[in-house]
This record gives C-alpha cells, sequence and structure tokens, in this order.
C-alpha cells in the first residue's frame, strides 16, 4: 500500500508538471522526503502529510483514503485487521489491563509505549507507529464516532508510564474525554481480585451489521475472534468486568484522585455500596443501563 501510494503521488506530480523539490517546497519538506514517498524507501507519511499533499496535488481526497492502509503496514500483522474493524465499529468497548487504551492515548503517553517493544524497528518505525495511533483518534470526533466504553484495570492509573508528569496529563486526558457523552470509562480496582480477563487486554467491536468481533492482545502478540460462540463468551466476560468495576462517577473521582497525588482512591467502599451507588447515579443520569443484559452483577459469594 506504501507502494502505491508513492505512486500514486510521483504520478500526480508529474501531472502537475512540479520536481521532487517543488513539491516539497509546496509541502514544507525536504525534496529527499517526496524521494522517499515515491519509491517506498522511508518513514511512510504522516497523516498531515497526506493531507497537505492531497491538496497540494489536487489529488481530490484519493491520498488521504489511502493512507489509512498505508499507516496500518507499520503494525504487525495480527493488529492490522483488528484496526480494518475498528475503522467500521459503532460501538467499541475496551478492557485496558496493562495501559490506557489508544483511542484515549495523549501523544507523550503513545510515544513512551511505543518506543518499547520486540517489533520495533527505529527512529522512524516509532514516528510512523506515533502518527498513525493519533490519528485513528479522528474517529472520536467523527459524525459516524462509536460510542466507546473503556474498563481500565486500576493498574493502568498507578503505572508511571513516561514519567509523572506525562501520565498526569493522560489522567487528565481520560478524565476529559470522558465528558462525551459517547464516551464512557470506568476503573476496575484491585480489591476485585481475579477476573476472567487476567493477563491481557479485551476488546469487543459491534459492527454496522450488529456482529460482533473479539480482540485480546498481550506484549507480543493479538488474536482476533470471530467465531460466534467465541465472541459471545468474551462479551460475557467483558460484561462481568462492567458490572464489577466502581460506577462511572465514582471512577472518574479515583482517577482524579491518583492524578493528584493522593490516596483517597484507594478508599473503596464494598460491592454491596457500589451497586448501591450505581443504581441511584442511573437513575440521576436517566435510567441509563448497560447494553445487553451488562447491567447484572455477577454472583458473588458473602464475603466471611
Amino acid at each position: 500500500m506504501a507502494a502505491l501510494f508513492g505512486s500514486r503521488v510521483r504520478r500526480l506530480r508529474t501531472a502537475a508538471g512540479l520536481t521532487q523539490a517543488e513539491l516539497g517546497a509546496k509541502t514544507h519538506v525536504v525534496a529527499s522526503r517526496i524521494t522517499q514517498i515515491e519509491r517506498c524507501s522511508g518513514a511512510k507519511p504522516t497523516l498531515e502529510l497526506a493531507r497537505v499533499l492531497d491538496e497540494v496535488l489536487r489529488a481530490d481526497g484519493l491520498l488521504v483514503d489511502l493512507w489509512p492502509y498505508v499507516y496500518r503496514e507499520a503494525f504487525p500483522d495480527w493488529s492490522r485487521a483488528f484496526m480494518a474493524h475498528s475503522e467500521r465499529a459503532v460501538s467499541i468497548r475496551e478492557y485496558g489491563a496493562h495501559l490506557v487504551p489508544g483511542l484515549l492515548q495523549t501523544e507523550e503517553y503513545a510515544r513512551a509505549v511505543l518506543s518499547v517493544g520486540l517489533s520495533l524497528q527505529g527512529e522512524e518505525h516509532l514516528e510512523e507507529r506515533v502518527s498513525a495511533r493519533l490519528g485513528r483518534q479522528d474517529r472520536l470526533t467523527a459524525a459516524d464516532r462509536p460510542a466507546l466504553w473503556v474498563v481500565l484495570d486500576e493498574a493502568v492509573l498507578r503505572r508511571p508510564v513516561g514519567g509523572w508528569a506525562v501520565m498526569r496529563g493522560q489522567l487528565a486526558h481520560v478524565l476529559a474525554t470522558a465528558s462525551d457523552r459517547h464516551i464512557t470509562v470506568q476503573v476496575l480496582p484491585f480489591e476485585q481480585g481475579e477476573h476472567d480477563v487476567m493477563g491481557g487486554s479485551l476488546t469487543i467491536l459491534e459492527l454496522a451489521d450488529g456482529s460482533e468481533v473479539a480482540y485480546t492482545e498481550g506484549a507480543h502478540y493479538g488474536q482476533l475472534v470471530e467465531e460466534p460462540a467465541e465472541v459471545e463468551r468474551f462479551r460475557l466476560f467483558y460484561d462481568r468486568l462492567r458490572a464489577a468495576a466502581l460506577p462511572p462517577l465514582m471512577s472518574l473521582d479515583m482517577i482524579r484522585s491518583v492524578m493528584e497525588g493522593n490516596d483517597r482512591g484507594a478508599n473503596i467502599p464494598s460491592r454491596t455500596e457500589r451497586r448501591r451507588l450505581a443504581q441511584e447515579q442511573s437513575q440521576q443520569s436517566g435510567g441509563r443501563q448497560l447494553r445487553r443484559g451488562g447491567n447484572r452483577s455477577p454472583r458473588h459469594r458473602p464475603r466471611p
């Protein structure tokens, strides 16, 4: 796809009667950058550069439309199919076991996350990945934006990815985005103990035709699950996580507490009290219910 993008840039540039140096001047990059793009020999173009090239070369949106297919190549094979489904999803439900999900990451946090790992191939590769990850976030402000429901493990809040300054900025960003009516954030506290999705992250995507796919991911692997029976099993796991997590308003209070550097977030009420508060908050917000039975808490044995 990067080679196809480059060939289209070369054809449009030639048709416009521009040299590589002249196109570079018009798009505010050096001529060698245009050469790299056309020959598919360097870092892949960022979304911003694709937009500028499209405008300068009068491509009528062609280069912008091609860009998503180009940037997927910056990621391992096992994540590309997932990203393709994500772009068409009408509902996204995510559990972040170790990290804030990519759709809610700040640039500084994303850079820290993507700068480590076995599949990283250098500084240019890192810049490609950061640009691609931030580009995916455009979906959250699009007219057809999906409903996003995120459950964060408490470990995500307390791991200072990139250092505490970066982490505080990241937590502040989560709080800000959670004010959007299309986005819901919950926190699964340590006190909850073991659960069905320990060891990795989980995403459930609902597509426009009503079908669903699940995606599980660890540090160096990912698996897209499309078999309906298996997807149903993962959806049940996710509904249990939502029921066990703190209610949304209490979750935001805990995130704010961690961001401010105090220990109020550790004073977590009992599960019974949390269920009572969740019911009150649901009534106050107009009876908002978890989809597909997600509002039913799993049965727990009484504490001794």
